[in-house]
């Protein structure tokens, strides 16, 4: 089990280990290139690898706006890193004090003291820093000064552009589930906790589990195969789903609404994720509520096929 620390002060026996700096968003496909060029670089040096990421997003804390951007929660992220074969993984709040260190003090007094790193491993946009001013270069600049080396490996190229969290965030927006799939290598999950809501779905014959989304990227609003995994249990329940507004109902809030299969039962509480399988179709406002159930027969048709 990946071992996880909450700031730089790690255990002496993780010191000098291949440090991975990045949001790793997603975890996609580029992301398990570098993991895997770092598990030769682990094998052929006999060091551990480690992880620096951040909580909240660097990009969400300056824009306190920015909402629905996230691909993967935190808890997700760290299962899908330790599945990636990492010794541990640092998650270092992003708040105000840390963003107004110094670039040359994350090198001198992190990377080197703390850490005492033997490999860096960076994209090529990687910034750090007060106002960003560190980058690459900088950190290659002081590689003789602290003895360890910095790696950049090429972007991964598909569909004729480079693989990155914000192509698969594109990607799900406008409702291509099934490239998004492809990139991330596994299907798109929202994890959250079933809520009590209106109870809409059950007054028209299909009672649904309401999620809310919380920071999840925001998919195309519209209707979903899926399939869904409550905790503590190996077997998953198929399912329909609706991301949206439910504009027949007048909603306003963003809402994950799932309708399982063959299933009865009490999941009020429960932490499920729900894995997206296949985009069937927008959201759309149906004239009165006979309509809307016509639709979803159909919609429940789809769903049942889907593998």
């Amino acid at each position: 089990m990946v071992r996880q620390y909450k700031n730089f002060n790690i255990k002496k026996s993780d010191q000098g280990s291949i440090i991975l700096i990045g949001n790793f968003d997603g975890i996609h496909l580029g992301h398990q290139k570098l993991f895997k060029l770092a598990q030769f670089y682990k094998k052929k040096y006999k060091a551990k690898i480690g992880v620096i990421n951040f909580d909240p997003l660097p990009k969400m804390f300056f824009n306190k706006y920015l909402q629905n951007f996230r691909i993967t929660s935190t808890s997700q992220k760290i299962k899908l890193l330790g599945s990636l074969n990492v010794d541990f993984v640092i998650t270092k709040k992003f708040d105000k004090n840390f963003s107004k260190i110094k670039s040359t003090n994350f090198i001198k007094d992190i990377l080197n003291k703390k850490l005492k790193s033997k490999f860096i491993f960076v994209s090529n946009n990687f910034r750090f820093g007060n106002k960003r001013q560190g980058d690459v270069q900088s950190l290659i600049e002081s590689e003789k000064k602290f003895h360890f080396k910095v790696i950049k490996p090429k972007p991964l190229i598909k569909y004729k552009k480079i693989v990155s969290s914000s192509l698969i965030r594109s990607l799900l927006e406008k409702g291509k589930l099934k490239q998004a799939n492809k990139l991330l290598n596994r299907n798109w999950t929202i994890n959250g906790i079933v809520q009590k809501g209106r109870q809409l779905g059950k007054k028209i014959g299909f009672p649904t589990c309401n999620i809310d989304i919380k920071n999840y990227v925001l998919a195309l609003p519209g209707v979903y195969a899926v399939k869904v995994l409550q905790k503590n249990n190996s077997k998953y329940i198929k399912g329909i789903a609706n991301l949206g507004y439910r504009p027949t109902f007048n909603q306003k809030k963003i809402l994950l609404e799932v309708h399982l299969f063959n299933f009865s039962g009490n999941l009020y509480n429960k932490l499920l994720s729900v894995e997206f399988l296949k985009f069937i179709r927008e959201e759309k406002k149906f004239k009165n509520v006979n309509e809307l159930q016509a639709q979803i027969k159909k919609d429940l048709k789809v769903a049942n096929k889907t593998r």
